[in-house]
């Protein structure tokens, strides 16, 4: 059988199945199976499948994604992420959309400790939306700030996507962390932008808060200390080259759960569940991950990226005009697949064309960032939109949807910064010893 026919009866098959309710990962990893059927043999493709569930749940490289989603669970159930939010609320919570411009920061700060997107808006969600219904926010400016500033806790480290991107392509996941941080804070300042924006042309959507002492502010810093001693010993310890990115989430779980406490806030019931949601959210990842790589070793075998590449070429576009083609891409699929599985599974396509084209592979990796980003908050997907939902069912999912434009706009400017600015992500790790 030809490999267009067999990549075309495999990729329809994986719609058909997730048309059909399985999850992604399954999917994936029953359309790849049957794939390597056709083109090989049902033992042939059997044992690669068998020989790519057992390395990939025992790759020691990726014992950092449990260890980060860990450290993440257990600084949301420590309380870290509300001392966050009362410090930023005490700074900035007297201003117009004070309270939205403190939830950005806190999830933006939030983030330095998290490392997903998802938990750092549930986390959000839980301490900043009570504040914001009891001074009357407008619920589309309260639910779109949440949504879309839980979008930050993947792009500034550590950052799980970052750890799977670095692996799969065996790019630095030190250079990757570092190239996060500015896109990152510049990503802090267009959401708060966003925010002021909207609420001096519409004042009722975001009401100002009380305005605190001088005291209270100084006092403020003493409920984050241990977020910032935490970011520094993690991050500081992978780029001074003190432990590994692996040690350095074990490490920072370890720092999580001490702070949590040493505050007194992790009970024994706080523990286990801490636990069991890093266990769920684990076997997730390696779902997804497993079913990608073996739909990844069937478009190796069928030589797809070649394939990809010689039709990128037949179009003769400049080497930014393919980067700016494989974006758009990037932007379609993301309204209709999880974000992880679009990752995982066009970078075995996108990755090699990137390469051979000269671009950088760091650079790169933050547009993709980005790029997910957006599909995060995106319609018709927009899976952070999803979780805000579940956890506010008086708010449509309309109003919901309205309240993240802006901020999608905000999330577009960035891509367009970083796409023509590589400097904006490349400039941290140039100049990092």
């Amino acid at each position: 059988m030809e490999s267009g026919l067999i990549a075309l009866i495999s990729i329809g098959g994986m719609f058909v199945l997730l048309a059909a309710g399985m999850h992604i990962g399954f999917a994936m990893a029953f359309a790849g199976l049957g794939g390597t059927m056709l083109l090989l043999s049902p033992d042939a493709a059997l044992s690669l499948f068998g020989l790519t569930v057992f390395e990939t749940a025992l790759s020691f490289d990726l014992l950092v994604i449990p260890l980060f989603v860990l450290m993440g669970q257990f600084a949301a159930t420590g309380g870290l992420s509300e001392d966050l939010y009362k410090s930023f609320n005490v700074w900035l919570g007297y201003r117009p959309g004070g309270l939205g411009l403190a939830t950005v920061g806190a999830c933006g700060a939030f983030a330095a400790i998290c490392g997903s997107s998802l938990a750092t808006a549930a986390a959000m969600c839980k301490v900043a939306l009570p504040e914001m219904d009891r001074y009357k926010y407008d619920p589309r400016l309260a639910t779109g700030t949440i949504a879309a500033g839980g979008t930050i806790g993947i792009l500034i480290p550590p950052s799980v996507i970052m750890v799977l991107y670095g692996i799969l392509t065996e790019t630095s996941i030190a250079d990757l962390f570092l190239a996060g941080i500015l896109p990152g804070v510049v990503l802090v300042f267009l959401f708060m932008l966003t925010v002021w924006l909207l609420t001096r042309i519409y004042p009722a959507m975001g009401p100002r808060g009380p305005k605190s002492t001088t005291r209270e502010k100084l006092g403020a810093f003493r409920q984050v200390w241990g977020t910032v001693v935490l970011f520094t010993v993690v991050l500081g310890g992978i780029y001074l080259g003190i432990f590994t990115p692996t040690e350095a989430a074990g490490i920072g779980a370890v720092g999580a759960l001490a702070l949590g406490v040493g505050a007194g806030r992790m009970t024994w019931r706080s523990f286990f569940k801490a636990l069991l949601d890093s266990v769920d959210t684990t076997a997730m990842i390696f779902t997804i991950l497993i079913g990608a790589i073996i739909v990844k070793n069937l478009i190796a075998l069928l030589q797809f990226p070649a394939m990809i590449e010689n039709w990128t070429l037949a179009l003769s576009l400049p080497p930014m005009g393919v980067m700016i083609v494989i974006l758009i891409i990037y932007i379609l699929l993301g309204a209709i697949l999880d974000t992880m599985a679009m990752i995982l599974l066009t970078l075995p396509v996108f990755f090699p064309i990137i390469s051979n084209l000269g671009f950088d592979p760091v650079w790169f990796g933050i547009l993709m960032v980005v790029v997910i980003e957006l599909a995060l908050i995106s319609p018709p997907m927009g899976i952070n939109v999803f979780v805000i939902k579940g956890m506010t069912p008086e708010v449509s999912l309309g109003q919901i949807y309205i309240g993240v434009l802006p901020f999608v706009a905000a999330q577009a400017l960035l891509l367009v910064l970083v796409l023509f600015i590589p400097e904006m992500a490349l400039w941290l790790p140039g100049v990092a010893p």
